[in-house]
Parts: structure tokens; C-alpha cells; sequence
């Protein structure tokens, strides 16, 4: 008979009893890595807001500045936007 003679199916010993616990960790798990891999990413897409997201925006202006890309003018130009939104 199909099943293993037991005409209960083939899975039947696996889905019968615990295996929901099974099928719940393997959900659990796979939640959990992308929550891990998303936190990992860093914070791409913080948008400057609770949290001390306008601290964020002006070390990374800093960090323009002292890098070259933006000249003096434009660091404080952005400086004072920043202290004025946040």
C-alpha cells in the first residue's frame, strides 16, 4: 500500500503530533535572519528622524567637509539647515 501500508500518507508520521513545532522553528528561523541581515545593512535608509537621526546627517557632513567634497561655504550653508530642522 502507498504511504508505508498505513493509508495514512506518506508524511502523516512527520505532520501528525509535533510536526507544526517543526514547521514553527523553520519560520522562526528564517524571520529571524532577515531581521539580522536587514539590521546588519546599517542604516541606509534613516531618514534623519528619532533617534538622533540629525546627529547622523551632521557627522556625515563633517565628514564631507573633511574629506574635500563640499567646500566651507556649503558645510555651513548645511550646518544651519541641519540645526534648524533638528
Amino acid at each position: 500500500m502507498p504511504g508505508g501500508g498505513h493509508g495514512r500518507g506518506m508524511w502523516s508520521w512527520w505532520m501528525g503530533g509535533w510536526g507544526w513545532l517543526w514547521i514553527a522553528l523553520v519560520v522562526l528561523v528564517i524571520v529571524l535572519l532577515v531581521v539580522w541581515i536587514t539590521r546588519r545593512s546599517g542604516p541606509t535608509s534613516s531618514g534623519g528622524g528619532a533617534g538622533g537621526g540629525g546627529d547622523d546627517a551632521l557627522r556625515i557632513l563633517e565628514e564631507r567637509f573633511a574629506r574635500g567634497e563640499i567646500d566651507r561655504e556649503e558645510f555651513e550653508v548645511r550646518r544651519r539647515t541641519l540645526r534648524r530642522d533638528g
